[in-house]
This record gives C-alpha cells, sequence and structure tokens, in this order.
C-alpha cells in the first residue's frame, strides 16, 4: 500500500473555498487564474473592447462549470472546463480542475496529461505539484513522486512536510539514501518527533544497518527515558535482527530504570516468547495484564495480544480466566472489562455467570450494541423465552431501526409459541434490513416461511420461502427446510424431493437433509430407499441422533412390515425426547397412527 504523506484532500477544499467565496461576493474574475487574465500587446487584430467581451463570456463558462462541480454534476463541469480551455488554453488553473474530474473518474493517464499541462503553463504552483506526486504515487511511481516532492522541498525550504513526504516516497521506493538526508530535514523542523524517528529508523533497516537504526531509538530513549514503548522497540528490533543477547541486554537495563512499566513488561513477554521459553512468556505477561499503573483499555489491548498467543480453547480458560478476573477486580464499572468477562465465561459454558456479565456491561453503558447482541445471543434457547422477550424489549427501544432488535424479538415470541407475534417482529426486521444484503433478508424470509408454517398459514409459508430462494437459491439449510415442510403437509412432493436432493448436492453427507429426502421418499411410497437415507442419517449422527429421525425410522420400518423393530426404534426416540405426540401409542398399541 501506498502511503501519501501529504492532506491532499484539505488542500483541495482550501482551493474550493476560495472559488466559493468569489462566486458569492460576486467577483467577475475567477481567482485561481486572475493574474493570467491580463493580454499584452497592442498589436492584436481585435480590439480592446472584442477582447474583453469574449473573455467575459469564457469568465461565466468558468462559473458555471465550478457551479456544477459544487452540485456534483461532474460531467457538465467537465464539459463547461473543457469549453472554458478551447477559448483560454492559458489558464493553469482549468486544467488542474480537469485533472481532478478525471482521476475522480479513473482516467489516471488523462488525469497525468492535465495536471502537466498545469505544471507547465505555472511552474510555481505548488499545489499543482502536489497533486501530480499524489497521482503518480498512488499508481506506484513512487520514484518519480519523490523528486517532484524533493523539488518543492528546496522551492519551499521551509515547509518540513515536504522534506517528510520526499523521505517516505523515496522509502517506498526502496531508494534509501536518497531518503536519509530528507528525513534529517524534516527533523531539524520537528526535533525528536516520534513519527519521523521511527521513519529514520526503518531507513536504516531499509540499508540493513541495524547499528544506526539502534542508534535512533536510543535517542529516543534519551528523550523520554521513562517511556517503556521505547525500551520495546530498540529490544524487538535486536529480536527481530537475531540479535538475542543485546535484546536481553536492552530489556535488563529498562528494568533498572523502570521496573513497574506495563509496555516494557509486555515487551519482556515478548523476547521471552521469541526465544521459545513459553512458561516465562505466560509469567511475564500476566504480571503486565494485570499492572495497576495500565488503564483499563490498555490492559484490555494486551490481553487480546495474550490470547492470540494462547494455542486453543482449553489453554485460554486456564491461562486468560484468573487474568480477566483480576481486571474484573480492578475495575469493576468498566463495561468493556466485564463484556470480555462475558466472553470468557461463555466459552468456559457457564451460562448464567456470562449473562450476568453482559447485563452488567449494558447497564453500565447501553449504547454497545454489540454486547446487547451478545446478551440476547444467551438467550435464544426456547427455555430462555421470556428473558428473550424481555431484553428483547429494551433492545427495541435503545435500536427501534435496527432489523437484529426485530429479529431477536421474533425468535423470543416463536420460542414462547406466539407465532402471530414472531410473525409481525420478523416483518418489521424485514423493513429495517437493507435491501441490498440479500443474504440477511434471504434468511429472515427463510424464518418467516417457518413461523408461517407452525402457524398453519401453508400459503403464506411457501410464499415466505419462495421469496427466500429467490434471493438466495443455493441455500442448503431453506432447501431442507422448505422440503421437510412440504413432506409434512403432503403437498408437492415432486417439488419438495428435487429440493432436498439440491441440497444434499450443495452439503452432501448432511445428516438432517439425508433423514429429509428419506422422509419425502416414505411420503411417495418409496420405502426401502427411504429406509436407506433416514439409516445413514442416523449413522452419521451417531450418539447425537434426533429422536425424530428414529421416529421417521420407526414409521418406515412398520411400513415395510418388519413390526418390532418398528416398535423398538420408536422407544429409541421416546428416550431421545422426540415431540411427536402420537409416539406413546404407536408404542403401546405397536401400530403406526400419522
Amino acid at each position: 500500500m501506498t502511503i501519501n504523506p501529504l492532506k491532499k484532500p484539505l488542500m483541495r477544499l482550501s482551493r474550493f473555498l476560495i472559488v466559493l467565496i468569489l462566486l458569492c461576493t460576486g467577483s467577475t474574475v475567477p481567482g485561481a487564474y486572475a493574474q493570467q487574465k491580463e493580454i499584452s500587446g497592442t498589436d492584436s487584430l481585435e480590439g480592446p473592447t472584442s477582447r474583453e467581451g469574449k473573455n467575459a463570456k469564457s469568465d461565466e463558462i468558468y462559473f458555471r462549470a465550478i457551479q456544477a462541480k459544487i452540485h456534483d454534476d461532474y460531467r457538465q463541469a467537465r464539459t463547461l472546463f473543457e469549453q472554458f480551455a478551447e477559448q483560454r488554453p492559458e489558464v493553469a488553473a482549468t486544467y488542474y480542475e480537469l485533472c481532478n474530474l478525471s482521476y475522480d473518474d479513473k482516467q489516471v493517464d488523462k488525469a497525468q496529461e492535465y495536471i502537466r499541462k498545469a505544471i507547465s503553463l505555472d511552474k510555481t504552483n505548488k499545489w499543482y505539484k502536489e497533486e501530480y506526486a499524489s497521482i503518480l504515487a498512488d499508481h506506484g511511481s513512487l520514484l518519480e513522486a519523490a523528486d517532484v516532492m524533493a523539488e518543492l522541498c528546496k522551492m519551499y525550504p521551509d515547509d518540513a512536510d515536504y522534506a517528510k513526504a520526499a523521505a517516505e516516497y523515496y522509502t517506498q521506493a526502496k531508494k534509501y539514501k536518497q531518503a536519509l538526508p530528507y528525513i534529517d530535514k524534516a527533523l531539524l523542523a520537528n526535533e525528536g518527533d516520534e513519527d519521523l524517528m521511527q521513519r529514520k529508523m526503518k531507513i536504516y533497516l531499509g540499508m540493513n544497518d541495524v547499528e544506526k537504526a539502534a542508534d535512533v531509538v536510543r535517542q529516543m530513549i534519551a528523550g523520554d527515558p521513562n517511556n517503556g514503548k521505547y525500551y520495546v522497540l530498540l529490544g524487538d528490533l535486536y529480536d527481530n535482527n537475531k540479535m538475542t543477547e543485546k535484546a536481553t541486554a536492552v530489556y535488563e537495563k529498562a528494568q533498572k530504570v523502570i521496573p513497574n512499566d506495563g509496555d516494557l513488561q509486555a515487551g519482556i513477554a515478548g523476547h521471552y516468547l521469541k526465544t521459545g521459553d513459553t512458561a516465562a512468556y505466560i509469567a511475564r505477561m500476566q504480571k503486565a495484564i494485570v499492572n495497576k499503573d495500565q488503564d483499563a483499555e490498555t490492559q484490555l489491548d494486551m490481553l487480546t495480544t495474550y490470547i492470540q498467543r494462547i494455542p486453543n480453547d482449553s489453554v485460554l480458560l486456564v491461562q486468560g480466566m484468573p487474568v480477566i478476573r483480576q481486571l474484573v477486580a480492578q475495575h469493576p464499572e468498566d463495561d468493556q472489562v466485564l463484556a470480555v468477562y462475558g466472553g470468557f465465561l461463555e466459552l468456559a459454558n457457564q451460562h448464567d455467570s456470562a449473562a450476568w456479565a453482559y447485563e452488567k456491561s449494558i447497564q453500565i453503558k447501553p449504547s454497545e450494541f454489540n454486547v446487547w447482541l451478545k446478551l440476547l445471543n444467551m438467550y435464544t434457547g426456547k427455555q430462555y423465552a421470556d428473558s428473550l422477550i424481555k431484553y428483547s424489549d429494551k433492545f427495541i427501544r435503545l435500536f427501534p431501526n435496527q432489523a437484529d432488535a426485530h429479529y431477536f424479538s421474533a425468535i423470543g415470541h416463536g420460542n414462547k409459541g406466539d407465532y402471530a407475534g414472531a410473525i409481525k417482529a420478523v416483518n418489521r426486521a424485514i423493513d429495517y434490513e437493507p435491501d441490498n444484503n440479500k443474504p440477511a433478508v434471504a434468511s429472515l424470509y427463510a424464518y418467516l416461511g417457518e413461523l408461517y408454517h407452525n402457524n398453519k398459514q401453508d400459503d403464506q409459508s411457501d410464499k415466505a420461502f419462495d421469496k427466500a430462494l429467490t434471493l438466495n437459491p443455493d441455500d442448503a439449510s431453506v432447501l431442507n427446510n422448505y422440503s421437510y415442510f412440504l413432506s409434512e403437509r403432503g403437498a408437492r412432493l415432486d417439488d419438495a424431493e428435487k429440493m432436498s436432493a439440491k441440497s444434499l448436492a450443495l452439503k452432501p453427507g448432511e445428516g438432517t437433509y439425508l433423514d429429509t429426502y428419506g422422509w419425502i421418499l416414505y411420503k411417495k411410497g418409496n420405502y426401502e430407499k427411504a429406509k436407506e437415507y433416514v439409516q445413514r442419517a442416523i449413522q452419521l449422527a451417531g450418539v447425537n441422533t434426533d429422536g425424530t429421525l428414529y421416529d421417521h425410522l420407526g414409521n418406515i420400518l412398520y411400513k415395510l412390515n418388519d413390526k418390532d423393530k418398528a416398535v423398538q426404534n420408536w422407544r429409541f426416540a421416546k428416550e431421545k425426547n422426540s415431540d411427536d405426540p402420537l409416539l406413546d401409542k404407536k408404542i403401546s398399541e405397536g401400530k403406526l397412527y400419522e
């Protein structure tokens, strides 16, 4: 990525405001080219009056172009600027404007042509040269951009930004020796500037001169000996260049100066990790994170770094839980600390404690949208329907125009069996979800289809599922659910079979989808093939087999006149908590009821 070291948008705005002020004050001469308006000589074929009239007309074209640009009518602005350029080809500002319009329209070659023309007409204009350098840099011509900035640096020796820009572009072009005098020049005007010092360090590293890079960091340390970040910068520099002993010496010296600095402790921890001493890393990093001299935000940033280096969730809970608990003890009223604590508790499957932490967090800072989502996710199980309705109502009051708020409300009402309320909430969610977010809108329509099915509104259910598949035709889950609901009703079984087959093609071997396909075959009377698919689904699920699958297999076996095995599978279904209301009757009488 190319970094543009100049604040070009601000500079453009300044020129734009000048033109706007001229318009508002009724000036008849475009300020950007006023100095070029006079035409010298008395031997022209045209008299002064004729010439002034033509200039007045062309001035009007220029102002109309500016007005079109102000109103974002860039096509009209470009046409008018081109007309003005034909009549007044000596005005440099016109080509600057055409350059901007061309560049915004991604016509890079044309933009460069126009800005070069502007520079040729006004060689002292720094705005034009800045624009040219920026265009060059954006498109990889870094050395040329650096040369332009170096020229500006000579023209304006008191402007350190040009020296900084030249150094940056030379650095990006890997011309480190050429960058060095310009970074030094920038530092003359900004002595000890941290950003410039780090840039100088990187220049020396680019030249493979580690010790001179280290000397730059030592200057930073000398200027602020109590800043732990500088010692870590120096230690990392040596570690990254396989100079472990020198890195160790840096940290040993630093500990004598600032023994309790959190940044230093984190740096030492990283040093241990690079040397392969994981135990020392963990101990030192934990000490750094809970350092009371750090604020909560810094501690959480360090905790994030620590977590990223922990290999798996089980180790994370063992190593991280004591740390986050100490942070909660230090900052019991910090909403972010509590939110992170909730995440740890959720990972540890401590549902009630995690919910408490999220609740406490949003009580402190109710505007934290993402923490609300975490809390509501804790309550999506059917047993928490009342809590989900309660908190989603609060969520809606805070974020009434957010689709997520109404979606969670729908889940709560659906889990409660209030399908009418859930349908109303999902329709609100659909209204608030942006149309261009097709996957999300499709998911909402799919859930709406499920709710309509549960509410015995079959036509509405089909329409909702059809809408979902129009938006996302390859959603295997929607294809499976829609086809299963059709099979349950015994409706459009050929369509159901096609959709189910497509879901299996998209996700081969998915147990639930195998069961759906088998159940559709059962409904169509193809019992042997149905048995094959449902048995495969049970084999894939193993001990986690849902009771519905055993219930389905029992029905299929009954149709195949294997009544003993049918009853045996119905019993398995009962043990697995199948929700078939006729299951007890089927078991007790040994007969199929549907």
